[in-house]
């Protein structure tokens, strides 16, 4: 693969760092004032006065495949992959520029797996930025790791679905701009196939029977207005039209959604990363103890030097990830998408952990981004499966292409 960045990401990327310089940074203090206050659980006035800039500019829905709804997008995994990383240094820009999660997994998977009509009325308001949406998978009552134990119930009565159940970390449905959940449940509970059982629903957040129970927070942050919410279903009727794709098909609709879903997640945890070394090189070279500065520490080079081998390691592996998803695709990337999806995060928490470090009894607190950083870049070895289902899966893969080379071996001696 080449690691050039084509001509179009270079000029993407050059027109992203100038407006995060001018509009992003700068505004950094207003957010936190916002998101703070009594009225964090509405939105954030920053953001939206920014959202038409960032269209002026060009810089808008990168993340989606071509599309003739969305003209903004069309790059490659490859190409959107250092973009994703620069928005990724401040956790509230990528909804600035439409490339927030779980919006950005939402919207691929309507314009991919939905009729034209669910796409005129949700995929079309969520690409000009004026609705928001939430992804209703996890269950408190069950381990979700293993999707096939999801119990919500979706249920056929006439030119209706019914839906009972209860879901949670339902991750953006606290925002009131949120309008659409994508809810996975179980449509055929006997089928003797586990994978064929479940399906995806298109569900609005006004149906009768929805209720949103309470706000979960992440290690004491309660990401207003974005919010992790646990959402009871009951009785819930929509439309059969609304169903994605077809019964039985949740588990395909889930493949080809997380594959992109995960390794966004991955590119912004490097430029976190890159934020947070930055950071500690400023504290490091501006602080003194015990005579010499704390950048003249010898742990502390040894962790700044680490911390600059991981980033890069981590960054290269999830290029090389992007680009196999473009060339064989994400069902021939899956173990390089569960590897960077292991690396990344663990990586992310090191080198933040590192800087806090440096930082002091400030790091603890609001000051400086790293604990908010911090709990954002532990909560990601959760989302979107755990590290031990991602390891589980690179393993068995891992076996079966050794054996594989084995027998090959084998037969060519023979």
């Amino acid at each position: 693969m080449d690691f050039e960045y084509s001509a179009r990401t270079q000029e993407l990327r050059k027109k992203l760092l100038a407006f995060m310089d001018e509009h992003i940074y700068p505004n950094e203090s207003r957010y936190y004032a916002h998101v703070r206050s009594d009225k964090r659980w509405e939105p954030v006035p920053v953001i939206e006065e920014l959202k038409p800039k960032a269209q002026a500019a060009g810089l808008w829905n990168l993340f989606l495949p071509r599309s003739p709804r969305a003209p903004g997008g069309g790059l490659s995994n490859l190409d959107y992959a250092p973009l994703c990383e620069i928005m990724g240094r401040v956790s509230w820009a990528p909804e600035v520029f439409n490339c927030s999660a779980p919006d950005t997994g939402n919207m691929e998977t309507i314009e991919r797996y939905g009729t034209e009509e669910q796409k005129r009325q949700w995929l079309d308001p969520l690409l000009e930025g004026r609705i928001r949406s939430a992804f209703l998978m996890t269950e408190p009552e069950v381990a979700s790791s293993d999707a096939t134990n999801i119990q919500c119930r979706i249920k056929r009565e006439g030119d209706h679905y019914v839906i009972n159940g209860r879901k949670w970390w339902s991750s953006g449905a606290g925002d009131p701009r949120c309008k659409i959940y994508i809810l996975m449940g179980k449509t055929d509970p006997d089928n003797t196939s586990r994978h064929a059982q479940q399906s995806m629903i298109l569900v609005p957040n006004d149906a009768p029977g929805v209720k949103i129970l309470r706000y979960l927070p992440v290690f004491g942050f309660d990401d207003a207005p974005h919010g992790h919410m646990e959402i009871e279903l009951k009785d819930v009727k929509v439309p059969a039209s609304n169903i994605l794709l077809g019964e039985g098909r949740g588990f395909e609709i889930a493949q080809g959604r997380l594959g992109p879903g995960r390794i966004h997640h991955c590119m912004r945890l490097i430029g976190q990363a890159e934020r947070a070394l930055e950071k500690m090189c400023k504290r490091a070279t501006s602080r003194t103890a015990f005579g010499r500065t704390v950048a003249e520490q010898g742990v502390t080079r040894e962790r700044i030097a680490e911390a600059r081998i991981m980033i890069d390691s981590a960054r290269f592996m999830v290029l090389h990830a992007a680009w196999k998803m473009d060339v064989a695709g994400n069902k021939v990337a899956r173990k390089e998408i569960a590897m960077i999806k292991v690396l990344a995060p663990t990586m992310a928490c090191q080198v933040i952990d590192w800087a806090m470090q440096v930082h002091g009894g400030g790091a603890v607190s609001d000051d400086f981004g790293l604990a908010f950083a911090y709990a954002h870049a532990r909560t990601l070895r959760f989302a979107d499966g755990p590290d031990e289902v991602h390891r589980n899966a690179i393993a068995k893969q891992e076996i079966a292409e050794q054996t594989t080379i084995g027998e090959a071996l084998a037969t060519r001696k023979s």
